[in-house]
This record gives C-alpha cells, structure tokens and sequence, in this order.
C-alpha cells in the first residue's frame, strides 16, 4: 500500500504543475497588461506602473514568474493581490465556509441518493422505482438557480425555516439550506447510478449464493449488495467533490456565502490575477487529494481489488 501512494504521488506531480503552469499561462502571458487594466479608464503613472510591476514579478520572462511563484507555494506564500492583502489570508477566510458547505452537500447526497437508490433498485420495475426516476429527472433538467430562489422563497421569506442569506459567520445551521440546494444535482445522478448498480449486483452469482446459505435479505442487502454498488458512486462523489468546490458560485451569489465560488468571480471580474492562480491551485491540490483517497477507499469497498502489487 505505501509503494502504491508514493507511485501515485509521483504521477500527481506532473499532472499539478502542468495544470498551474496553464492555469498561470492563461492569466498572465495571454495580450494585455494588467496593471494597465487595474487602473481601467483613469490612466496611470508610468513610474508606478513599472514600480507594480517589479512587486509582482510581471517584468521578468514568464518562465521566471511561474518558477518564483510555484517556489513561494511551496513555501506556504500564495503571493499578494493587486489590492495588498495576502492571498494566504483570503483563502484562509473563504476556503472553510465553501468546504463547510460542499461537505453539507456531499452527506445529503449520499444518504438521501443512496438511500432512494437501494430501495429503487431492489424494488425494480415498482412505484418507488418510477417515481424516484420521474423525481431525478426533474431535478436534473431543473437549473440550480431555480432551485435555490424558489427555495430561499418558500423555506426562508415565506416560512422561515432558514435565513434568506449567511452572515459573515456562515456555520453550519446557516449553510444548511444552501447545502441542500447545492446537493439536488447530485442527488438525481446518485440516485440513478445507485439504482442501476444495485440492479446489476443483485444479479450477481455471488449474491445468489449468499441467499443460498441461508443469510438474511438485510445483510445480503448491506454486505453483499449496498458494498458491492457503491464504486460507481464513490467515483462520482469523488468528482462532484471538487465541482462542488468551484461551482457553488450560484449558489453562494444567491444565499451570499462568503466561499470560494462568489470570492473567485469577483476575482475574475476585477482582473485579480494572483487570487484566481492561488485559488485555483488549491484546488488543484485538493483534487489531487481527494482522487488519491478514493482509489483507496476502492479496496476498502471491494475485497478484490489490491494495491499490493
């Protein structure tokens, strides 16, 4: 197992710096100068100009920019935006809230997905089974944003079950709403990968032996059956993770989280280059993570598959 993590954290290492090196490609060598565009319309001083532009290294070759950046990551300095506050400290403000709220959404997906996943597939052909696919299918073609306004309606203005925004705060009991709203997407999937999984497991010589054996219907269900399904899904939560990650922009905009996704937009909007490289680097890194978690908990999950070797 260790021989499998450090094989894969070699094979990470190209796959991180490449995709900084586009991502810093894409921001800072592409035609214009930034600076200038700080400024927009108002113009600006040549000597300050030429004074930004040594701070943040924009007067070296592009290659050297990259180098001295990816040597201040490595050293825990995420540079400075064009504003002078340390990119470190704005990930630090808004990095935990979005990671509250993807992990919010990560848990509603996968016990209400798997949960209605299980009982439609083991109820094939059945009610339950057709209306969770009428049910999926409406929240897969339903926009999220829609989602989330008819939902701020009804559950926060009309009924106050939850705040129409976050506060500067954004715990948990404040992110729920949002959670749930930023979960319905994955629902639908999980529930449709779950159900056909189990659809396809249940067939399985291997379960048919467990009730042959004399086991009960809900530890072949649990042990043989549930365990068994649960890859497709665990590869999808895996991914939906880091979606989850940089795509709450919707989400945070309408419930006024302050996380990473409204954080990175405006970024963007502002010509923030250092923030959106930082931000976006972090995210590589945690990607990274996350995939190489999954693949272990692969083996936790099927007996048969071994990393050994």
């Amino acid at each position: 197992m260790t021989g499998y993590i450090f094989r894969r954290v070699l094979q990470a290492l190209p796959v991180f710096f490449g995709t900084t090196l586009l991502i810093y490609f894409m921001v800072f060598a592409m035609p214009g100068d930034p600076i200038v565009a700080l400024f927009g319309d108002k113009g600006v001083n040549p000597a300050i100009a030429d004074q930004l532009r040594a701070q943040y290294h924009l007067d070296q070759p592009f290659i050297i920019q990259y180098l001295i950046y990816i040597g201040g990551i490595f050293q825990g300095d995420f540079g400075t935006s064009f504003s002078g506050q340390p990119v470190g400290q704005i990930l630090a403000s808004t990095f935990p809230v979005t990671l509250r709220l993807a992990l919010i959404a990560v848990v509603i997906e996968m016990i209400v997905g798997v949960t209605i996943g299980l009982v439609a597939g083991l109820r094939k052909g059945k009610w339950f089974d057709n209306s969770s696919l009428v049910a999926s299918l409406i929240l897969i073609s339903t926009p999220v944003f829609v989602i989330a306004f008819v939902s701020q309606f009804f559950f926060a203005i009309k009924l106050g079950w939850a705040r129409a925004t976050v506060s500067g705060e954004a715990n948990f009991p404040e992110l729920i709403l949002p959670g749930i709203v930023l979960a319905t997407l994955g629902v639908a999937y999980i529930i449709r990968l779950t159900r056909s999984s189990v659809i396809e497991t249940a067939s399985q010589d291997f379960v048919r032996t467990a009730y042959s054996k004399g086991l009960s219907r809900s530890r072949v269900t649990r042990v043989h059956i549930l365990r068994n399904s649960m890859i497709p899904v665990v590869t999808y939560v895996s991914i939906d993770f880091g979606i989850l990650l940089v795509g709450a922009t919707v989400t945070e905009g309408i419930f006024n989280v302050p996380g990473v996704g409204r954080t990175l937009y405006q970024a963007i909007i502002r010509g923030e280059g250092p923030t959106v490289v930082s931000f976006v680097t972090v995210m590589v890194l945690l990607y990274l993570v996350v995939n190489l978690l999954t693949d272990l908990l692969y083996a936790a999950l099927d007996p048969r598959i071994r990393y050994d070797k």
